[in-house]
């Protein structure tokens, strides 16, 4: 679980504070001052940090601005009063990640800290203000080449981007880059991730909310657009967002306004706008699940992020970055990586793309005790198909109808690519993978009256990626009517 830091001057709100979020399970420090939050974060680091805005000596801009300095992808909240909010407001701008006034509702002060706590799991800032971030961005493939060029080209433009690529791909790292190669760098990067907010919330928290607008709304809160005024808005998973509010996302991309939740003024904001999904956007529009002429808005840039699995000739050069990252973590020495280690790595399909790799490089740190990261190191690790658990007795359709198999077809699926020799044995291995892809395909369609999509869920794998197995396998006739689209609410 995260470790948070509680800045708070005033005793009974740090006890408040320190108690709710050790029941939620954070390992919380607190700091009476800032100067002493500060110290602390110095000593001990944490994943999210919690500040009273006004504070003798130290304030809390201070520390914002301090920890921002010392680490800035760790998020800052603002505890705020009514009458300072505007402060509030101007700390957002100076890359607060989000504010909570007192006395603050104990359901939104949890649901922000851990969208903070997840943010900071996967943030990654490490910029360079000519808009590439090469200590972040790695690569020298083809590929790669192809997105500098035109990271390049168009970030310092107001043109909407529209990033996709798989999980882990890392579609924020390449949204930070438009931003800080443009001249808005100095202006606000407000990220925010569509699937972590529940469709009931979605409007306010894009575009705020008026005092009295529903029950709990004490005070009157900006959103997303107007903390982005005068700079960029990143908007990741956006084949999330329900089709209720693509309507009003459209408006803004068109005339730049909008109204808050409860509210008749009318606000206007210049806002570059970044957006990115790992869906297929126009199988979604097929699927009624998103509009066309809001899909037509977003993707004057396309951006595709090319899994790793199709730029294998980078792994090294990404295991070399990470190694270098987390000797410096973890106060280790390894010196690199043997060939043969990373030619099982080029072997392997990375479902979980680049992600996975720093995850995989880390983990290996922690253990490893040569110099060098050898093969031994990686089997536990990455398997070949070769080296997967045998079916179980009966054949492949046993092994299809055996608990929990289903659920395990991914890590089929990505570990069945073409092996790097030929022979008769390894062509049977091959044919044995497939049979049992085919087998749990076949299972999970009977399971679900042929539905792909409810299938792909069952599976755990993209719609898509089982949409490609069954035109591989011929299973096109095994498919029912997929799911209808949910009708736009009203």
């Amino acid at each position: 679980m995260a470790k948070v830091l509680v800045v708070e001057d005033e005793p009974n709100l740090r006890k408040v504070l320190g108690a709710l979020l050790r029941r939620e399970g954070y390992e919380v420090t607190i700091a009476e001052n800032g100067e002493m939050g500060l110290a602390e974060f110095d000593k001990n680091g944490a994943d999210v940090v919690i500040t009273d805005l006004v504070m003798p000596k130290v304030g809390g801009m201070e520390v914002l601005r301090g920890i921002n300095e010392r680490t800035p992808d760790v998020p800052v909240i603002i505890v705020t009063a009514h009458g300072t909010v505007d402060s509030a407001v101007e700390a957002i701008k100076l890359g607060a990640f989000d504010y909570i006034t007192k006395p603050f509702d104990q359901a939104e002060l949890q649901a922000v800290i851990a969208k903070a706590a997840r943010t900071h799991e996967s943030a990654q800032r490490n910029v360079k203000p000519d808009g590439r971030l090469r200590s972040a961005i790695v690569g020298q493939s083809a590929q790669m080449q192809e997105i500098f060029r035109i990271i390049d080209k168009v970030a310092d433009t107001p043109s909407t981007v529209l990033i996709t690529g798989e999980s882990g791909t890392g579609k924020e790292l390449i949204a930070t880059a438009l931003h800080e190669g443009s001249s808005r760098r100095d202006k606000p990067l407000i990220r925010i991730n569509c699937g972590a907010i529940p469709k009931d919330l979605m409007e306010s928290e894009l575009f705020g909310y008026e005092r009295g607008a529903f029950t709990g709304a004490v005070t009157s809160k900006p959103g997303r657009f107007e903390l982005a005024d005068t700079g960029t808005l990143f908007l990741d998973e956006i084949g999330e967002i329900p089709v209720e509010m693509q309507v009003k996302l459209l408006r803004v991309l068109q005339d730049g306004e909008f109204e808050r939740v409860g509210g008749i003024k009318t606000t206007r904001v210049d806002v570059r706008l970044i957006a990115a999904t790992n869906r297929d956007l126009e199988q979604e529009i097929e699927a009624g699940r998103f509009r066309k002429d809001l899909y037509y808005r977003l993707n004057v840039v396309p951006i595709r992020l090319p899994p790793l699995r199709e730029r294998v000739n980078d792994i090294p050069m990404l295991a070399r970055h990470f190694i270098e990252k987390y000797n410096k973590r973890l106060n280790k020495k390894i010196e690199g990586i043997t060939d043969e280690a990373l030619e099982r790595m080029k072997a392997y399909s990375w479902p979980g793309n680049i992600r996975e790799l720093e995850n995989l490089i880390e983990r290996v740190l922690l253990f490893a005790d040569g110099p060098l990261i050898g093969l031994e190191d990686l089997k536990a690790q990455i398997k070949t198909p070769a080296e997967l658990p045998p079916a179980a007795p009966g054949g492949p359709a046993a092994a299809a109808t055996t608990p929990g198999a289903t659920g395990a077809l991914a890590a089929t699926l990505s570990a069945s690519e073409p092996l790097p020799q030929e022979g008769g044995l390894k062509d049977l291995v091959r044919a044995r993978a497939a049979e049992l892809e085919k087998d749990l395909i076949i299972k999970a369609l009977d399971e679900t009256g042929g539905n792909v999509t409810r299938a792909a869920r069952l599976l755990q794998i993209s719609r898509k990626s089982l949409q490609t197995k069954m035109k591989e396998f011929g299973l096109r006739d095994e498919a029912g009517e997929d799911e209808p689209a949910e009708p736009p609410k009203k």
